[in-house]
């Protein structure tokens, strides 16, 4: 295999990571919801921890060898496709922190409720369903899709 072929393996390898990593912290999240106790959200949010490392090492891993990739193809960074992709990580990291805030911060409330007798509240329901988290927390999803995809069609060349 030529440096390319390592660099491109690499690359998809992170890839995997990012999307994989989302794909379970999405997953969580949904479970999280749908779960009654305080301890079993707690659990769950505190798993998303293990993910957003995958989605962490995955975005500099495919960022950084993408990058590499235009440099060693001879590729204009300024092509479209290139560009939203760039575009579209910056719009997946800024969602995925400021929804990942959010569920810290629901995360803390349901260990606290876990401790105190483990009995389902109004206001841990409340912050599950809080529409500016799961609006953050879909983009970010969404963001990482638009990735995938115009890695995989690259549209205008």
């Amino acid at each position: 295999m030529d440096r390319f072929q390592w660099l491109l393996a690499l690359h998809v390898t992170g890839a995997f990571l990012f999307l994989g990593g989302s794909v379970f912290a999405g997953i969580l999240s949904v479970l999280a919801m749908r779960s009654r106790r305080p301890s079993e959200v707690a659990l769950f949010l505190g798993l998303v921890r293990v993910a957003v490392v995958a989605v962490i090492a995955g975005s500099i891993l495919a960022l950084v060898l993408g990058l590499w990739l235009v440099h060693d193809a001879g590729l204009s960074y300024s092509r479209p496709w290139i560009l939203a992709s760039l575009v579209l990580l910056a719009v997946a990291s800024v969602a995925g922190k400021l929804g990942g805030e959010r569920d810290r911060a629901t995360r803390k409330l349901a260990e606290q409720l876990a401790a105190d007798g483990d009995a389902p509240a109004p206001e841990l329901r409340a912050r599950l369903r809080d529409p500016v988290a799961l609006a953050t927390s879909w983009s970010a999803g969404a963001a990482t899709l638009g990735i995938l995809a115009l890695m995989i069609w690259k549209p205008g060349g």
